[in-house]
């Protein structure tokens, strides 16, 4: 145990290391819920409130409700909203929606837990800049997660990686986004969890830039 949780650790520096010098920062602060409506359907919930700016301003709020049903114990399938409140370039909020669907899977090898998740979104904004921001903006998203969970321990570390692909859109790159993130979860109780993550985020479009993320979140099951 004491070597995997030392390979995890030392990833997470790595990560921070290599990406730490970038030019932006912000924290994210996040609840997160997951209520049983029905056998194998469950209704997702989750609030979130994002800075940037080194912290210094809302760059946005949402809500996002979804559901999603259980094909199997490793596979399931789920579809959602989120409504946001944008702070856009005319320094003012303005709504922006996004619907999305989902496939997600688990796989359980020994203590760790590995889960991947393919997302299909469409976004749409109502503050508009040009023509083209009037067209609904497609997506794939690719996530890959490993989570240790340690045996008689609460404080779970882990790493994921996320990948974001734009579709059906005039673009010379193939890829949007790209996130890494490392962080640990600590369980309060069966039904309440927090979670610590660092995440580097680096965007190719619509112009390049990179962020470091510090998100704190808070989860609950019923």
């Amino acid at each position: 145990m004491t070597k995997k949780l030392f390979l995890l650790c030392a990833a997470f520096c790595i990560t921070i290391t290599t990406f730490s010098q970038k030019n932006d920062f912000g924290i994210y602060y996040c609840v997160g819920g997951e209520i049983k409506l029905v056998r194998k359907l469950e209704l997702d919930i989750v609030a979130n409130l994002r800075t940037l700016d080194n912290a210094s301003r809302i760059s946005q709020i949402f809500v996002e409700p979804g559901l999603t049903y259980k094909l199997s114990k490793f596979l399931s399938v789920g579809a959602g909203y989120r409504f946001t409140s944008f702070y856009e370039d005319d320094d003012t909020f303005h709504p922006r929606h996004r619907w999305y669907s989902d496939i997600k899977a688990k796989f359980p090898a020994g203590e760790f837990k590995i889960s991947a998740r393919i997302r299909f979104q469409q976004s749409f904004k109502t503050y508009f800049e040009d023509e083209s921001d009037k067209d609904p903006y497609d997506e794939l998203r690719f996530r890959l997660k490993t989570l240790y969970n340690i045996p008689s321990f609460p404080v779970n570390p882990y790493l994921a990686a996320e990948l974001y692909m734009p579709v059906l859109q005039d673009h010379e790159k193939t890829i949007d986004t790209r996130k890494f993130m490392a962080g640990a979860e600590y369980n309060i109780s069966k039904k309440h969890s927090v979670e610590l993550e660092y995440m580097y985020q680096h965007d190719f479009l619509p112009k390049e830039k990179s962020r470091n993320i510090l998100s704190v979140n808070y989860n609950f099951k019923f």
